[in-house]
C-alpha cells in the first residue's frame, strides 16, 4: 500500500494551502452577516468576467440550475429539439426535459470525449431550436463548425463549462477564446471536484449578449424585473456570499491549478502511452486541457476488473460515465436518437478516470503507475 492515502480530488490538502486566505475571506462575511447577496458575489462575479473577458456574469446556484436558467432564457417552447451528446452526465438531459423540450441524443468524438459537430450537422431538423456543448473532462468541443452550423441554420448554442472552464478554444484564424464564452451562453458548476470550486453548490452563467444577460438575471430571481414586480416566469437560484468568498480567493489561482493538473496528465502521458491495454486521452489541437479528469479507455473488456484490483491497492477511480444518455430509462421514450450511438456505448463500457488533482505527489502517482502497468 502507498504510505500516504491517495484520493481522487485532495480538497483537504488544496485547502490547507490557502487556508489563512480562505480563512480571512470567509470571516469577512461571517463578520458582515450578509449572506445573501452579500458584496462579495458581486466581486466575485466581476473578477470571472475580467478572466473570461466577457462583460456579464450571473452567478446562481448549481451548475444544473444554470442550465435550465440558460434555456429559460432563450425562450424555447414545448416541443423544440436540443441537440446534446448522448455521452456525458445527465444535467443537461434533465433540465431539457424538465422544460418540455425533446432531448435529440448525437454521438461523440471517440478520441477526445466530446460531441461530434458531424453528428450534430446530421441530426438538425425544422423543430431544432439549440445545441448544448459539453466541454467534457477539461477541454473544449471544436466549437468553429459549431458556431457556423448555428449561424447558418439559426440556432442557439449553449455551452456546459462545468468541467473546463480555464480553457482555451483557437479559431482557424488565431483568435483565442475560454471556454464558456464563444456560444450564445455559458455556464458553468463551481461542485467542490469541480477545477473551479467552493465547498458547496453554485454555478455561473456567462454571456456577451446585453438582452440575454438581463432575462438572466430576472429568471434566476423569481423573474423579478425588480422586487415584487414578477415579468417572468423564473426560480430561486443564488450562489451564497460564503461560497463567492471562498471562490474568489480560488480564482486568484485558477491557472495554477490548470498547470499542476497538467503536470500529472504529463507524468500519465510518459508512463503509460506504451502500455497496449489502454489509450491514453487524446489532446485537441484548437483546445487546452485543464484535465478535470484524466480518462482512459481500457481495452478487452477489462475495466471493471482493473477498477477492482487497483481498489485492493488504495487506489481510487472513477467511470464517468457508466449509462450512455440513451439508455437511461427516464430518456428512452421522451428523447431522439440520431444516427448510431455506438461510440458512447463502447465508452460507457471502457473509461476509467485515474486520480488527479493539484495536490499529488509524485510519490503517489509513481505508486498508481506501477500498479495499473502491473496489472495490465
Amino acid at each position: 500500500m502507498c504510505e500516504e492515502q491517495i484520493q481522487m480530488v485532495d480538497l483537504h490538502g488544496q485547502y490547507l494551502r490557502f487556508k489563512a486566505e480562505i480563512d480571512e475571506s470567509m470571516q469577512a462575511v461571517i463578520d458582515s452577516c450578509a449572506f445573501i447577496n452579500g458584496l462579495q458575489v458581486k466581486t466575485f462575479a466581476g473578477h470571472l468576467a475580467d478572466y473570461l473577458q466577457v462583460p456579464y456574469v450571473i452567478p446562481c446556484g448549481n451548475g444544473t440550475d444554470a442550465l435550465q436558467i440558460a434555456l429559460m432564457a432563450l425562450e424555447l417552447q414545448p416541443g423544440d429539439e436540443v441537440i446534446l451528446p448522448a455521452f456525458t452526465y445527465i444535467a443537461a438531459a434533465e433540465v431539457v426535459a424538465l422544460l418540455g423540450l425533446v432531448p435529440v441524443l448525437v454521438d461523440v468524438d471517440p478520441r477526445t470525449f466530446n460531441i461530434d459537430p458531424r453528428k450534430i450537422e446530421a441530426a438538425v431538423s425544422e423543430r431544432t431550436k439549440a445545441i448544448v456543448a459539453v466541454h467534457l473532462f477539461g477541454q473544449s468541443c471544436d466549437m468553429e463548425p459549431i458556431m457556423a452550423l448555428a449561424e447558418a441554420r439559426h440556432l442557439y448554442v449553449v455551452e456546459d463549462n462545468a468541467q473546463s472552464i480555464g480553457a482555451d478554444y483557437t479559431f482557424s484564424d488565431g483568435r483565442v477564446q475560454k471556454t464558456g464564452t464563444i456560444g450564445h451562453i455559458g455556464t458553468t458548476s463551481f461542485f467542490p471536484s469541480k477545477p473551479l470550486a467552493c465547498y458547496g453548490d453554485g454555478g455561473a452563467l456567462i454571456t456577451s449578449d446585453e438582452e440575454l444577460a438581463t432575462r438572466i438575471r430576472m429568471i434566476a430571481n423569481h423573474g423579478q424585473e425588480c422586487k415584487y414586480h414578477h415579468k417572468r416566469i423564473g426560480c430561486n437560484s443564488r450562489l451564497d456570499t460564503l461560497q463567492a468568498a471562498i471562490l474568489d480567493v480560488k480564482l486568484k489561482h485558477l491557472e495554477e491549478f490548470a498547470e499542476a493538473r497538467r503536470q500529472v496528465a504529463s507524468r500519465y502521458d510518459e508512463a503509460l502511452s506504451s502500455c497496449d491495454s489502454l489509450v491514453i486521452p487524446a489532446r485537441s489541437a484548437f483546445s487546452t486541457h485543464v484535465y478535470h479528469q484524466y480518462t482512459v479507455q481500457v481495452k478487452d473488456g477489462r475495466r471493471n476488473a482493473l477498477q477492482c484490483l487497483l481498489k485492493e491497492r488504495g487506489i481510487p477511480s472513477m467511470v464517468y460515465y457508466p449509462v450512455p444518455v440513451h439508455h437511461q430509462e427516464a430518456y428512452r421514450r421522451i428523447s431522439r436518437v440520431s444516427g448510431s450511438l455506438d461510440v458512447s456505448t463502447r465508452l460507457c463500457e471502457s473509461v476509467l478516470s485515474l486520480p488527479i488533482h493539484t495536490e499529488m505527489s509524485p510519490g503517489q502517482q509513481q505508486y498508481i503507475i506501477e500498479n495499473l502497468k502491473k496489472n495490465l
